[in-house]
């Protein structure tokens, strides 16, 4: 039985769209760039909890694999799990990003298809100037730049959307992007990118 959960953060994504991703502003329903969607997630945990189990300062990672658009579901995932996390912090990451905990990824539960189950991994996620970076040893290395406006070069921001992840939407340009695991072997620089606040929960169920 899943818990009340909080989670507070940053997330970083990375996919194989054109600059930028049509699946944002419209919740899924716009196909993208490519016909499909290659990419993967990177998620800063701040601060949060499942229950009493406390999950603040981990990190985590998103493979995803969608054949069109994402509102459609069929996706294919695969999880990262923070090495440093213990067997109940590394439950409680599962059942939150794999959308058994209810709440904000709740959604996740009608639009996977294919679970590729999670792995225990060292996961880095480091912030540069404006450049986020990460890193899971051999399977993940990405790195991420926010784009700048003109003249005022202040970050390009999509406010106040419905998308699901966080309402403001930080527009980005990967400077690398390779995968190498679960079967995937994807390698997307220049492509988009973006950057979201998380203040995600759920209810117990």
């Amino acid at each position: 039985m899943a818990e009340a959960w909080t989670l507070k953060g940053e997330l970083m994504l990375s996919c194989n769209c054109a600059v930028f991703c049509p699946c944002v502003v419209s919740l899924g329903a716009h196909p993208p760039t490519e016909g499909f969607c290659m990419g993967w997630m990177g998620i800063r945990i701040d601060s949060g909890k499942y229950g009493k189990t406390k999950i603040g300062g981990l990190n985590a990672g998103v493979l995803v694999d969608i054949p069109g658009r994402m509102g459609r579901g069929n996706w294919t995932v695969g999880l990262y799990i923070d090495e440093r996390a213990n067997d109940a912090q590394a439950e409680a990451l599962e059942m939150i990003l794999t959308g058994q905990a209810g709440g904000t990824t709740g959604l996740l539960t009608m639009l996977v298809g294919t679970y590729l189950g999670a792995q225990r991994v060292p996961i880095t996620y480091e912030t540069e100037g404006k450049t986020r970076n990460f890193k899971i040893p051999r399977k993940i290395d990405g790195a991420l730049t926010p784009i700048a406006s003109n003249p005022e070069g202040a970050d390009v921001v999509i406010k106040n959307s419905q998308y699901w992840m966080g309402k403001d939407i930080v527009v980005a340009k990967s400077d690398k992007s390779k995968v190498r695991d679960f079967g995937r072997v994807w390698n997307f620089p220049d492509r988009s990118a973006e950057l979201v606040k998380l203040n995600w929960s759920g209810p117990a169920s």
